[in-house]
């Protein structure tokens, strides 16, 4: 393990750790964690921090794992454990306890929070991403149906329904303020119901869940809303990228995935 030493630019966090009980994926995979799952013949997280690392927009790369000894010591991942710009933390009780730890340790806002089974990412993605968010306290990264299945339209999402368009995660996070704190500590609370779109959105107001039910926002309307509520500039980027919401959950989107790699390849 090493420090990395604070450079200029948006503060990348991969979240790479492993989720509590029995991972399909890993079964007959030969690795201990999903990060180190071969992917197109790489670790996951390979491709991801391949994508981060030398950005433009991205000065240092944080990668949290409850196992970071597995990860460093990786042969795959040799260039990045001895790239300055890139250190390991472990993480703690929660995706949001562990995110709030780093940003209490000196973690420099702005804040682009991804996964490491986010294995399209690109840097077009980032370029996108980043622009949209810039100047939030808070962004998500989310892609409308219509863009994905125009490429993809045997791919399977959970969906988030309002008024407009159906919207997919991209797995790419803004917390560009420690303004953010107050809906870290509320994502606590629902981030073990994260494929659950509607659980999630109530936790935030029976007004907003009412008004996504019965689709009387958009979804860039709810999110305002939201963080009118809780005194933050919130905002939804909507990504041109139809891939940028294909992350690896299950064995079909493992084969979607490297079938994507092959061709851009």
């Amino acid at each position: 393990m090493h420090s990395a030493t604070p450079l200029p630019g948006v503060t990348a966090i991969v979240l790479a750790g492993s989720r509590p009980g029995v991972d399909p994926l890993l079964d007959g995979s030969g690795v201990s964690t999903k990060a180190l799952l071969p992917v197109a013949g790489r670790p996951m997280l390979a491709h991801v921090l391949g994508a981060l690392v030398g950005h433009g927009a991205v000065g240092r790369v944080v990668v949290l794992a409850q196992d970071i000894e597995a990860l460093s010591n990786d042969p795959a991942l040799a260039a990045f454990v001895a790239d300055p710009a890139v250190s390991f933390a472990r993480s703690g009780a929660g995706i949001s306890r562990s995110v709030i730890a780093e940003i209490d340790g000196g973690a420099a806002f702005p804040i682009l929070l991804t996964t490491a089974d986010n294995v399209l990412l690109t840097g077009a993605m980032i370029d996108a991403f980043v622009f949209g968010a810039r100047g939030s306290d808070i962004a998500v990264g989310l892609v409308e149906r219509q863009v994905l299945l125009a490429r993809y339209p045997e791919s399977r999402r959970t969906w988030l329904k309002f008024r407009r368009g159906w919207w997919s995660g991209a797995n790419l996070f803004w917390i560009g303020s420690e303004k953010a704190r107050p809906l870290l500590e509320r994502w606590h609370a629902v981030e073990q119901d994260r494929k659950k779109g509607m659980k999630i959105v109530g936790a935030f107001g029976p007004l907003l869940l009412i008004g996504a039910l019965l689709r009387l926002l958009t979804i860039q309307q709810a999110v305002a809303r939201l963080g009118r509520r809780l005194g933050v500039n919130a905002r939804v980027v909507a990504m041109p990228q139809a891939e940028a919401c294909i992350d690896v959950d299950k064995p079909s989107d493992l084969t979607m995935a490297e079938a994507i790699l092959a061709a851009r390849a």
